[in-house]
């Protein structure tokens, strides 16, 4: 098989069914924005700390789609081929997350301690932190990891659109150089976020593992949305005569990797806290660990790593494009319950587990709006890069 025998545009076909389905997630999201605002007047407190982790778990999709394309560039491979373009439209929703970001920097006094003067005058902790925890400082440090990560695609997007005109050379350079720095950036941008935006929550507490919890679990978030997307490709033209049972092995082999990864930093993280014993880092735990969300805990465990890690072990589940789509699935479920648990106690100052109406209208509201946009992004190139240099050995793979 050459890639100039097969015609790599979306068909009439699938391009209707993805407008369909981007219809239905829009009035999804559009339903969901209609009951947040419902939220937001008779309950702004709540509204504020449902946002935020609706906002942090669908921007790891987003921002984890970009890392594996930078990825991609940077190892080369057949399995970067099959998701390159699923990545790539991912990574131009980024944008959207400037304006979904504006409620939570309006919004922040009512997220944040270190926001408000009389807290920070009555801790001597968080006085010690306003060089770093103020403000301007914070929304500067949010502009930069936005508009860096927003760069990053405009520059991989932009250039693999030259190589679709033009052939791989000199695009595919250009995209391979950046991508080794850009993945040090994205690391970097990821620690800060996590450490701006989920763990000053509670600006009495700190940890050197929290960043890379979240860079590995963006990672994963990633990964199980490529899969998925490109499990459900693989059913129509032209992707069913594209993807093999090996190229779906081998992204199945990252999510494992990452479910591994993930389960690693997580169990540092409580091994370092639980040996030291120290009263101003055990209370994270002490909180996490009663109330109800000891049992979201557990299910972090066990749908987290313990069950994901047993079924990935397969070949032949990873090999199969309607089991390894469900285990994609679930495990962006669990996803959002692991960020519902990072987020959510901290942000309740102590209360018991009570999840709410406004949660759902938050996780559908920006979840529904991301989704219209990501198939909006999709369905605008065709669904294979036809140039590039991976192409040939894409299309032998597991043949």
């Amino acid at each position: 098989m050459t890639a100039a025998a097969l015609d790599f545009n979306i068909t009439t076909d699938l391009r209707s069914g993805i407008r369909r389905w981007r219809t239905r997630f829009l009035v999804i999201g559009v339903i969901g924005i209609i009951l947040l605002a419902l939220g937001w007047v008779t309950a702004p407190a709540q509204f504020f700390r449902s946002y935020l982790w609706a906002l942090v778990y669908f921007l790891g999709i987003a921002a984890g789609s970009l890392a594996w394309l930078m990825i991609q560039y940077c190892t080369g491979g057949a399995w970067g081929v099959a998701v390159r373009r699923i990545a790539e439209a991912a990574a131009r929703t980024l944008p959207l997350f400037i304006l979904l970001f504006l409620p939570i920097a309006f919004g922040h006094i009512s997220l944040y301690p270190w926001a408000k003067p009389a807290v920070v005058a009555a801790d001597p902790i968080i006085r010690h932190k306003q060089v770093f925890l103020n403000l301007p400082f914070w929304l500067v440090r949010a502009a930069i990891i936005l508009g860096g990560w927003i760069f990053l695609s405009w520059y991989l997007n932009r250039w693999s659109a030259v190589e679709d005109r033009e052939g791989n050379r000199p695009a595919h350079s250009k995209m391979a150089r950046i991508s080794g720095p850009g993945l040090v950036f994205w690391g970097f941008a990821v620690t800060f976020m996590a450490i701006d935006w989920v763990m000053s929550l509670n600006p009495d507490w700190f940890s050197t593992m929290f960043g890379l919890l979240l860079v590995a679990g963006y990672g994963l978030s990633g990964i199980a949305f490529l899969i998925i997307v490109l499990c459900f490709l693989s059913y129509s033209r032209p992707m069913s005569e594209f993807v093999t049972p090996r190229h779906l092995h081998d992204v199945g082999k990252l999510m494992f990797a990452n479910v591994i990864l993930f389960a690693y930093f997580g169990f540092s993280q409580f091994l370092i806290i639980w040996a030291g014993n120290l009263p101003e880092e055990i209370p994270w735990y002490v909180e996490r660990l009663r109330g109800g969300w000891q049992y979201v805990a557990l299910a972090v465990v066990i749908g987290h790593f313990a069950l994901p890690f047993a079924l990935l072990l397969s070949r032949d589940l990873k090999r199969n494009a309607r089991t390894l789509v469900k285990i994609a699935i679930f495990m962006l479920a669990m996803r959002a319950v692991d960020g519902y648990w990072l987020v959510i106690p901290d942000a309740t100052k102590g209360a018991s587990l009570a999840p709410g109406w406004i949660d759902l209208a938050a996780f559908i509201g920006i979840g529904g709006i991301w989704t219209a946009w990501f198939l909006t992004k999709l369905e605008q190139r065709p669904l294979i890069p036809i140039n590039d240099i991976h192409i040939v050995k894409a299309l032998e793979h597991g043949r």
